[in-house]
């Protein structure tokens, strides 16, 4: 058989996978290869193993795979329009760009957000995309765009990054930010709400959900500050919910079986560095000065509030009031780093009986687990990665990838090897099972906030100005 048509197989085969598994959303494989067309590409530095290379203005969004294309948002530079953009699997060939003009782009972090965070999803038939600054919209996979649904921008300063998934005939979306928080589902074929749950007590976080399939009832997962909870599919009730998590939640759920793994890392809540208020009255006798019982930034001499007087002022008006004050009190004084494996049975407050276990150590700020092989890998800012025993969480390995700084990219894997992605734009290879070694390491130099993801044989890796598609060389058969 001939090198091409090799590839022309390889390629039908490719299809044939993605119309059986059509269903694509941002860790819907819990970031480990689910199908079986070749090992990627153990050195990212030999040229043979690049197959091509398409430049792209910046977004953060993971691209998605469906029907041969990858799907992602983008940014404009100049904050002027978003953009959805299609492009060949196989040759990085731009196939079409749906844009939209915004009045007003939503605030995000200057130096570590975007305008394009959440990721796309797809039915297998339509492409979903969300903006903090527009809203849900809905394309046939040609470009057709076949409804819209405004909403945002939302009160967070720091934008909208939890992105849309689909369930049978919804497409779902969290949306946990300083007010008004709630998570809802949408018709796919339309775009009306087929139900929508207030998160009255739920703060800004930004985690995706995710989907339970355990003893043959699927479930709703949605992570957020404090807490975890299951929800009703058909209607959006919650069903049960545990306490433990930190006070900002970006890591997804990942559910494994009976078991799901929560991660969840925020500055002060690790047990010897706790951000801790002081009461209300004592707050008011040391910064009201102009006794009004209420405090002001120029009153408030303490650093921990200040960087954070933005959330905690909740209607907006320059000043704290008591409400306020304890309402973020309260979150910082029930936020706990650290990683659970829970087992939830039952209805209502499981967290005295659902947790098998729990780590403290080495945990994520924003980088999702993924188990494989019985292993959890973790990766946390500093390039730390942490492999514990997936059943028992006993410490397996702790050791430092050769790339510090920041790690927004969750870390994928093909069943031999783990892709590890630096902000900075370095991906290490790692050998996937219980012996530490590092396989090679790569320097992009271009940033890295999307996380890599591996389809039919091929890793796909977007930096802040283009896209990558990895592919190990195929051997000519005659």
């Amino acid at each position: 058989m001939s090198f091409s048509v090799a590839i022309l197989a390889a390629w039908i085969i490719a299809a044939v996978y993605q119309s059986a598994n059509a269903t694509e959303y941002f860790r819907f494989d819990g970031g480990v290869a689910t199908n079986a067309m070749g090992q990627t590409p153990a050195d990212l530095s030999v040229p043979k193993n690049l197959a091509w290379r398409k430049e792209l203005e910046p977004g953060h969004s993971t691209p998605i795979l469906e029907g041969g294309k990858l799907f992602l948002t983008s940014a404009a530079i100049d904050n002027k329009s978003i953009s959805t953009i299609a492009l060949d699997a196989g040759t990085g060939e731009i196939l079409w760009r749906a844009q939209l003009a915004v009045p007003k782009i939503e605030a995000y972090h200057p130096q570590e957000g975007s305008a394009a965070m959440a990721s796309p999803a797809s039915d297998g038939k339509r492409l979903f995309v969300f903006f903090g600054s527009h809203g849900l919209v809905c394309y046939d996979l040609n470009g057709k765009q076949l409804w819209d649904h405004a909403m945002g921008p939302f009160r967070d300063e720091y934008g909208a990054a939890s992105s849309p998934i689909v369930y049978r005939g919804q497409v779902i979306l969290n949306e946990d930010h300083d007010i008004d928080s709630f998570v809802a589902a949408f018709d796919v074929s339309d775009g009306h709400v087929l139900w929508k749950t207030p998160r009255p007590d739920a703060v800004r976080s930004y985690a995706t959900p995710a989907i339970w399939k355990h003893d043959g009832t699927d479930e709703l997962l949605v992570a957020g500050a404090l807490e975890l909870a299951g929800y009703d599919l058909e209607n959006g009730k919650k069903l049960w919910w545990i306490n433990g998590l930190a006070r900002i939640v970006i890591p997804s759920p990942l559910p494994i079986g009976d078991t799901i793994y929560m991660a969840s890392w925020a500055p002060g809540g690790d047990p010897t560095q706790r951000i801790a208020l002081p009461s209300w009255a004592q707050a008011l006798e040391m910064w009201d000065q102009n006794k009004d019982s209420r405090l002001t930034r120029g009153e408030i001499q303490n650093r921990d509030v200040l960087d954070r007087f933005f959330r905690m002022d909740l209607d907006q008006n320059g000043t704290l009031d008591q409400y306020e004050w304890e309402h973020h009190a309260e979150v910082f004084r029930r936020a706990e780093n650290a990683l659970l494996a829970v087992k939830p049975k039952g209805s209502g407050d499981l967290s005295d009986r659902a947790v098998a276990w729990k780590y403290q150590r080495g945990i994520p700020y924003v980088a999702s687990p993924v188990v494989r092989n019985g292993i959890v890998w973790l990766v946390k800012d500093g390039g730390m990665v942490t492999k514990l025993d997936a059943g028992t969480g006993q410490l397996l390995q702790m050791e430092r990838l050769n790339a510090p700084g920041n790690y927004y990219a969750s870390p994928t894997t093909d069943g031999t090897k783990v892709y590890f992605a630096s902000e900075a734009g370095v991906v290490t290879v790692v050998s996937d099972d219980r012996e530490w070694r590092i396989i090679s390491s790569h320097d992009f130099k271009e940033k890295i906030n999307s996380s890599p993801i591996i389809r039919n044989g091929s890793l796909y890796i977007r930096t802040d100005k283009a896209i990558y598609c990895f592919r190990s060389p195929k051997k000519n058969a005659s």
